[in-house]
């Protein structure tokens, strides 16, 4: 990608000058007597001076807690490093501390249910449920799991959990009970909660059966917990959540716990084996998340920030530590398009929303369905745009600044569940390149390796961190000496994280994302990322979204593509050699299918994401062993034993 290709956005010299990472970089150069004059220069700052960096972010970000001895211990050890050691921190405090002048929270359901919390409100309910979880023997390090929706009484959850040193889980109440039981039956919750039932596109769905054999298969339960939420009925043997959450005038319990107190477990997809639980603490979420919120997205007090999740994925985790800025939450429950495609634009407008997250797959599908945002709404409100879950292709991009709106700061974000929290992230102050992640986060020393561990620009290679950072996992659930831990990161490139993405670091200082490295195609031993056919494929209008996997084939590997074509398109010889030559046009001539076919539906997880190594498996007729972890496994069938494989 050439370093001299024109911006699609550049921000006014009035909102660099007002952006808290302006602000930051000065402060620091102050502070430490040296020259900061842009961003690359306090990236490289940032890592090689961990200590002092983080110290910045507590103290500039405003950190509640007690500080006590050094900011990081043994920092050449990874895994092994450890962040303000001998500090101590109450997230629940750090969360409520700071209000904004409007609600905590907004909650809006796709049916048109709305409701508001204030601060006062928030720290009322809190306060009333962690009394009740202590009551019911609740106390540090135990385990509280939820199988609930993106509502407010999630959110009190968590942080009533979190108040008493205790652990926060949940999973949304979609996935099917093997999918629940399998993530929470490895952490033993002490309490459970769930609802009876959700919406779901003009659907209403009664979960109360589900949530009774997800109790009886978890036999740590000791109660439950009942959110009455669509009025289907009582849940049998269940505690009221409501009666639980009774105000106290005392408000929610700020005991200060260890920086590196677990806080959430998190869960891999599973959909190749048994969901790994990765454990995150309080202190490192939370410098962390503060980081990116205030300084790479610019969240404010005044803001109304809003991400597009469920309780399943960790950009749920990310959403709620908004709190901890002051801004207001907007959580949303049900389809982005129910009743119709422009149902989340019509919710930034209500709502006057500033920050907006979402996925690549909405962006993609709110452009195949011919949305003119720009037109049709208002929209003054939206000051940035946040895309994550796959990479944004480059026509994502311009099909924002061309129909959503010119003025954004579209920042498109890559981490994961394993960090909790992001490798390339925004840049406010910045210019925003088409198909680019705009900068590499500040305090992560992120480089591309090649297979010799060797740092590359401008070309293609492992995504790696070199140096410990704060949110890195507290530890696998249940995994003695670390073993799976060091396996799934460190075993590559010794010493160093592999987080296992195909990437491309340009040499303005973004980068590419090519896709999972462990789903990356090797044609003849070339390494092909497939986002790289993806792009060019999903441009053309007759497909709506594509899968790519590379099948065995007399002794080498060749490229599947498999499409889902849009409405009144058919797969034709004509539109193979339109496709093909797209890829080619687009990508490269290795890059070019050998074999093109057309399929119904496209699995994907729960989170949305497209499942290649599970399309991969099924190709070669392997079975998916966790077929509860995808959002529609029957999908996987129009793969199974395809003709058009056998030659």
């Amino acid at each position: 990608m050439s370093d001299a290709a024109e911006p699609l956005w550049r921000p006014s010299p009035e909102r660099v000058e007002q952006a808290q990472i302006t602000a930051f970089r000065r402060a620091v150069a102050e502070r430490h007597g040296i020259e900061l004059p842009d961003y690359r220069a306090l990236h490289r700052w940032s890592v090689e001076n961990l200590e002092a960096f983080w110290e910045a972010v507590w103290e500039d970000c405003a950190v509640r807690g007690e500080r006590r001895g050094p900011v990081l211990a043994d920092p050449g050890r990874m895994p092994g490093a450890r962040f303000f050691p001998g500090t101590e921190l109450s997230w629940v405090e750090n969360m409520l501390w700071r209000r904004g002048d409007g609600p905590a929270l907004i909650f809006r359901r796709e049916d048109g249910l709305r409701w508001t919390l204030s601060w006062d409100e928030l720290r009322a309910g809190v306060g009333g449920l962690t009394r009740s979880l202590s009551e019911l023997g609740v106390g540090p390090g135990d385990r509280v799991a939820g199988v609930l929706p993106n509502t407010p009484e999630t959110l009190i959850a968590a942080l009533a959990t979190a108040s008493l040193g205790a652990i926060w889980s949940s999973c949304s109440p979609d996935f099917g009970t093997r999918a629940v039981v399998d993530r929470f039956s490895q952490i033993a919750p002490r309490v459970l909660l769930g609802v009876d039932g959700y919406r779901y596109a003009g659907r209403a769905h009664d979960t109360r059966r589900q949530l009774g054999e997800i109790r009886r298969a978890l036999p740590s339960v000791q109660h439950l917990i009942g959110v009455p939420y669509l009025g289907s009925g009582p849940i049998e043997g269940a505690l009221d959540f409501d009666a639980l959450c009774r105000p106290q005038s005392a408000g929610p319990d700020t005991t200060r716990f260890p920086f590196d107190t677990p806080l959430y477990v998190l869960y891999s997809s599973g959909t190749t084996g048994r969901p790994k639980c990765i454990v995150h603490g309080a202190g490192g979420t939370l410098l962390q998340h503060l980081k990116e919120q205030q300084l790479h997205t610019d969240l404010r007090p005044d803001d109304r920030f809003f991400y597009f999740t469920t309780c399943g994925w960790m950009m749920w985790n990310w959403l709620a530590s908004g709190l901890a800025s002051g801004a207001t939450l907007v959580l949303y429950d049900g389809s982005p398009a129910w009743p119709g495609p422009e149902a989340l634009f019509d919710l930034i407008d209500a709502e006057e929303i500033s920050i907006f997250g979402t996925s690549a797959k909405f962006i993609d599908a709110t452009a195949q369905a011919g949305l003119e945002p720009r037109v049709t709404h208002d929209l003054s409100s939206l000051r940035t745009v946040l895309s994550t879950g796959s990479p944004l292709a480059p026509g994502g991009f311009e099909y924002v600044y061309q129909h959503v709106k010119p003025d954004v700061c579209l920042s498109s974000i890559c981490g994961g569940t394993d960090l909790i929290g992001c490798f390339v992230a925004g840049n406010p102050a910045g210019t925003v390149h088409a198909g680019e992640a705009q900068v590499l986060a500040l305090g992560m020393d992120v480089a591309a390796y090649d297979a010799s561990g060797k740092p590359l620009i401008g070309e293609r290679g492992e995504l790696v961190c070199r140096r410990p950072f704060p949110s890195m996992p507290v530890g696998f659930w249940d995994d003695p000496g670390d073993a799976r831990y060091r396996a799934a990161y460190f075993e590559r490139y010794p010493g160093v994280w592999h987080h296992g993405d195909f990437v491309e670091i340009t040499p303005r200082g973004g980068m590419v994302i090519h896709g999972r490295s462990d789903a990356v195609l090797n044609p003849g031993g070339v390494r092909i990322g497939t986002a790289e056919i993806y792009r060019p494929v999903e441009a053309m209008e007759e497909v709506a979204e594509a899968i790519v996997v590379g099948q065995d084939w007399e002794g080498d590997v060749r490229v599947v593509l498999f499409v889902r074509l849009a409405g009144g398109h058919e797969l034709d010889d004509a539109l193979r050699e339109r496709i093909r030559a797209s890829v080619r046009a687009g990508a490269s001539p290795r890059h070019v299918p050998a074999r093109i076919v057309q399929v119904p539906d496209i699995p994907r997880t729960r989170s949305g994401k497209i499942v290649e190594l599970a399309v991969r498996e099924i190709v070669h007729g392997r079975e998916v062993d966790n077929l509860d972890a995808l959002a529609n496994p029957d999908a996987l069938a129009h793969f199974r034993d395809r003709e058009e494989l056998r030659a």
